[in-house]
């Protein structure tokens, strides 16, 4: 199934860890630590309540970060683009609100790794897509995203609550992956 079916189909619960998962696979560009978006997550277990001065806290934790660190390897797109998810945030956890936030985080986290991707000439247009299931062309880092955004559905899909954690799992690998890209890309403009 297509990731923009995906979305269409996911309860509140999916479409939070969902944008919570592209948010935080993004975090270095925004100079957060591994661990700001742990309030976010752990709500993502109750029933949403607290969500706004939880998204309240870890915005104004971020936006103290960005203000302090230097751009991802010189890319200002990427960090606007990651600041763009960060913005979105919805204030309750519930609603269209919701769905469009997934939705803005997942076009910007394939575009932030397509960026990245020295291999990769496409572009929104070949985000777009690849989220249709179109996927030839795509680079190995787009690709990458897209199946870690696609399982994070799923595993809230079948899983409800109980699949926050293996969510999670999946958030910490693509952050660090993300990392070491932007940390080789880093190296190479100092050469």
């Amino acid at each position: 199934m297509s990731l923009v079916k995906l979305i269409a189909q996911a309860d509140e619960r999916g479409l939070a860890a969902s944008g919570l998962a592209c948010l935080d696979r993004c975090v270095p560009l925004l100079g957060g630590d591994d661990e700001v978006l742990r309030p976010l997550w752990a709500g993502l277990v109750d029933d949403g309540e607290g969500w706004g001065e939880r998204a309240a806290k870890v915005r104004g934790e971020l936006e103290a970060a960005v203000s302090s660190s230097a751009s991802a390897g010189g890319d200002e797109e990427v960090v606007v683009l990651a600041r763009r998810m960060l913005d979105a945030v919805p204030e309750e956890r519930s609603g269209d609100g919701l769905r469009e936030w997934a939705d803005v985080c997942s076009l910007a986290a394939l575009r932030i790794h397509q960026l990245l991707d020295p291999l990769d000439s496409g572009g929104d247009d070949l985000v777009a897509a690849c989220r249709e299931g179109r996927t030839e062309g795509v680079s190995h880092l787009v690709a990458a995203e897209l199946r870690r955004q696609v399982v994070v559905l799923e595993l809230l899909a079948q899983h409800g609550a109980a699949g926050v954690r293996q969510a999670l799992g999946v958030s910490t690998e693509g952050r660090r992956v993300l990392r070491a890209v932007v940390s080789r890309r880093a190296r190479g403009a100092r050469r």
